[in-house]
C-alpha cells in the first residue's frame, strides 16, 4: 500500500520505490511512537535527510491514520501542507531536509540530547540517499556520531545506485560504504533493502555505538521496465503507465489490516525553556573594558544557572569565543563539536527540536559562512537557535583577512525572521545573550576581539529593536551610527570635533535587524538630515545599507557610509582601522565633510 499511495505522487515515485519496505518496517514494526502526537516528547524521532522521497514519508503518516489518505493527492498543492519536500508546518516533521546532506547532522544532535540531556529511552532514525553521501557534511555528523558514541542512533543508507543525473560514484559497492561507516565509529550492517525479514533482524541489533543499516536497493522497484534505469529521477510516471502498476500492485496486496504503532516508554522529562531570565543585573562599572567575546562568555555561563536546558556548542575555540566559561562551570552541557562548523549547526538544530533545549553555537563570525546553507534551512525548520561570531572586522588585526568576518551582517540579515544583535560592551553583550535565549527563530550576536569601555549602566533597558542614543545635544550637526568597535571611534570622533565646535549625534543601533527606524529618523531630522554610517564590515549588506533601506524615500534625509572597502590585510587594530578609513579620524573627516558641504 506504500509503494502505492507514493506512486500518486508529481515529483519521485523511484525515489520512494527504493525505501518502501524501510519505511514500512520503521513505522509498524521498530519505531515507538504515538501516531496521532507526532511530536510527542517521549516518541522516537524520523529524519527524512533524502528529503525528495517526501511523498513515502506522508505516505506512512496516511498509513498510522494520522493524514487522511485524501490529502495526499494534495501533494505540493498550494492549499496543502504537504509541500514536495519535508517542512515542520507538517507535524510530524521536526527539520526541513531537501537540501541535502544536512539530516543526520540534526538527527545527531536530537540523539545527542535523548542521550545526554534527557537521558531518555526514545531513538533517532535518520534515513539518506547514497547521492547525499557525497557531501562532506554528512562525513561530519558520522564521526560526531562516533566520537559520542550515540548508540541511540540508527542511519539507513538508501543505496539504490542512481542519483539525480548519473549512477552515484560507489553505485552498489555496498562493502565500500560498509568499511567507511566502521571507520567512523559505527557497527555497520549490509541488508537486502527489499527483505521485510532482514531489515527487521537488523534494526533488533543493539550495539554501544551508532548503527547503520547499509541497505541495498533498486531506484523505481517494483516498475517495470523503470526499475533500475537511469533518467527516471524526479519523474512522474505517464497515466497508463501510473494506472497499470498500480493495478500490479493492488494484486499483491496479501492483507488489508492495520497494524498500529507501538506506543513508547514515557521516560523523557518535562521541559519548559520559556522565560529564561539572568538571576542578577549585569555588574560591570562604566569605563572599565572587557572586548564583548569575552562578556559574551561571562553571560553564557551566568545564564546557564537560570536554566538546566541552556547548553554551548563551539568549534574548538572556546578559548577565543570563552564559551569555555561555560565549560568550565556546566560540562554536562557544554558540546565540543571540533572544526566541523556545518554540523556545529545541524546538531544545534536537533538538540532545538520539540523545545528540548536551548542551544548557542559558537566560533569566529567568519566560520558561519561556510554553514550559510545549513542556517537557511534551520530558518527553514523554523528552528530556534542562537550563533555568536567573534572575531568580527579588520580590528582582529595581526590574523589576517581568512579570520576576518566581514559578510557575516549580510548573511544574517538575509535569513528570514532573524535577530542581529551587535552589542557595543559588556553590559549590552549581556542582554543581547539574554534576549537571544527568549527570542524565536535564528539569533545572531555579533562580538568583537578588542577591549572596549563600558558605556552603559548595568539597570540600562535593552529591547530587540531599540537603538541607544549615546551622545546627544541641541547643537548635533550629524547623526553617527557605529556598533561595536566603530561606536567607540564615533565618540572618539566626537571629542575630536568638539574642540572643532562641531556636535555630533551618536547611535548604537543595538540589533542591526530589526533596526530601530524611528529613533533613527528622529535623530536624523534633528540633525539636518544628515546620517553617517560607519562599521567594520564591506559596503554590502552591512549597517550602512541596512539603514539606507530603513530611510528610503524620506524627503530631506541622505546616508553617507563608511566601511571596509577592499580584502584587508594583516596589521595592528589601530592601523587596520585607519587603512580602511573606519577610525576616529576617518569620521571626524566625514562629519566634516558633510558640514562644510551644507
Amino acid at each position: 500500500m506504500l509503494v502505492f499511495i507514493s506512486l500518486l505522487d508529481h515529483s519521485h515515485p523511484t525515489s520512494c520505490c527504493s525505501a518502501a519496505e524501510i519505511m514500512a518496517v520503521l513505522f509498524f514494526h521498530t519505531m515507538r511512537y504515538k501516531a496521532q502526537d507526532p511530536r510527542n516528547p517521549h516518541n522516537d524521532r524520523f529524519v527524512l535527510s533524502k528529503g525528495h522521497a517526501a511523498p513515502i514519508l506522508y505516505a506512512v503518516w496516511a498509513e498510522a491514520g494520522f493524514l487522511p489518505e485524501a490529502e495526499l493527492l494534495n501533494l505540493r498543492k498550494i492549499s496543502s501542507d504537504l509541500d514536495g519536500h519535508p517542512v515542520p508546518k507538517q507535524a510530524f516533521t521536526d527539520v526541513a531536509t531537501g537540501s541535502l546532506g544536512q539530516g543526520l547532522g540534526a538527527a545527531c544532535g536530537m540523539a545527542y540530547t535523548g542521550k545526554y540531556f534527557d537521558k531518555a529511552s526514545y531513538r533517532v532514525y535518520c534515513m539518506l540517499g547514497d547521492g547525499e553521501l557525497s557531501e562532506g557534511s554528512v562525513w561530519e555528523a558520522m564521526a560526531f556520531a562516533g566520537i559520542y558514541k550515540l548508540d541511540n542512533l540508527v542511519a539507513i543508507l538508501d543505496i539504490n545506485r542512481l542519483g539525480q543525473s548519473d549512477p552515484a560514484p560507489l553505485q552498489h559497492q555496498v562493502d565500500v560504504y560498509q568499511k567507511r561507516c566502521e571507520a567512523f565509529g559505527w557497527h555497520a550492517i549490509i541488508v537486502d533493502g527489499h527483505s521485510v525479514e532482514e531489515l527487521c533482524k537488523a534494526f533488533g541489533q543493539a550495539k554501544h555505538q551508532p548503527t547503520a543499516i547499509i541497505a541495498k536497493t533498486f531506484k523505481g522497484r517494483g516498475i517495470t521496465g523503470i526499475e533500475d534505469k537511469e533518467s527516471w529521477h524526479g519523474k512522474p510516471l505517464p497515466k497508463n503507465m501510473a494506472d497499470q502498476i498500480i493495478q500490479e500492485i493492488y494484486s499483491q496486496i496479501q492483507s488489508k489490516k492495520k497494524i498500529l504503532a507501538t506506543p513508547p516508554q514515557e521516560d523523557a522529562p518535562s521541559v519548559d525553556i520559556a522565560n529564561i531570565r539572568m538571576a542578577t543585573p549585569p555588574s560591570y562599572k562604566v569605563g572599565d573594558k572587557i572586548a564583548t567575546r569575552k562578556a559574551y562568555g561571562q553571560a553564557l555561563a551566568k545564564l546557564g544557572h537560570s536554566s538546566d536546558r541552556v547548553i554551548a556548542l563551539d568549534g574548538d575555540t572556546k578559548n577565543s569565543t570563552f564559551s569555555e566559561f561555560f565549560k568550565k562551570e556546566h560540562p554536562d552541557r557544554f558540546i565540543e563539536c571540533y572544526i566541523a562548523e556545518q554540523n556545529m549547526v545541524s546538531i544545534a538544530v536537533g538538540c532545538a527540536t520539540r523545545d528540548r533545549t536551548v542551544p548557542f553555537c559558537s566560533t569566529f563570525a567568519a566560520f558561519f559562512t561556510r554553514a550559510f546553507d545549513q542556517i537557511r534551512m534551520a530558518a527553514i525548520s523554523e528552528s530556534n537557535i542562537n550563533l555568536c561570531g567573534s572575531h568580527c572586522g579588520v580590528s582582529i588585526g595581526e590574523d589576517g583577512p581568512s579570520q576576518m568576518a566581514l559578510e557575516d551582517l549580510a548573511m544574517f540579515r538575509s535569513i528570514p525572521m532573524s535577530t542581529v544583535f551587535y552589542p557595543s560592551d559588556g553590559v549590552s553583550t549581556e542582554k543581547a545573550v539574554e534576549l537571544a535565549a527568549n527570542t524565536k527563530g535564528i539569533c545572531f550576536i555579533r562580538t568583537s576581539r578588542p577591549e572596549n569601555s563600558i558605556i552603559y549602566n548595568n539597570n540600562e533597558d535593552f529591547q530587540i529593536g531599540q537603538a541607544k542614543v549615546v551622545l546627544k545635544s541641541k547643537d548635533d550637526q550629524v547623526t553617527v551610527i557605529g556598533a561595536g568597535v566603530t561606536l567607540h571611534e564615533a565618540l572618539a570622533a566626537a571629542d575630536l570635533l568638539k574642540k572643532e565646535k562641531i556636535s555630533i549625534r551618536v547611535l548604537d543601533p543595538f540589533t542591526i535587524k530589526p533596526l530601530d527606524r524611528k529613533l533613527i529618523l528622529d535623530s536624523a531630522r534633528a540633525t539636518k538630515g544628515r546620517i553617517l554610517t560607519v562599521e567594520d564590515h564591506y559596503y554590502e549588506g552591512g549597517i550602512g545599507e541596512a539603514v539606507s533601506s530603513a530611510v528610503v524615500g524620506e524627503p530631506g534625509v541622505t546616508v553617507t557610509r563608511l566601511a571596509v572597502s577592499q580584502v584587508p590585510r594583516s596589521g595592528k587594530p589601530a592601523e587596520l582601522l585607519k587603512m580602511f578609513g573606519i577610525d576616529k579620524d576617518a569620521i571626524a573627516q566625514a562629519v566634516r565633510g558633510l558640514v562644510t558641504k551644507a
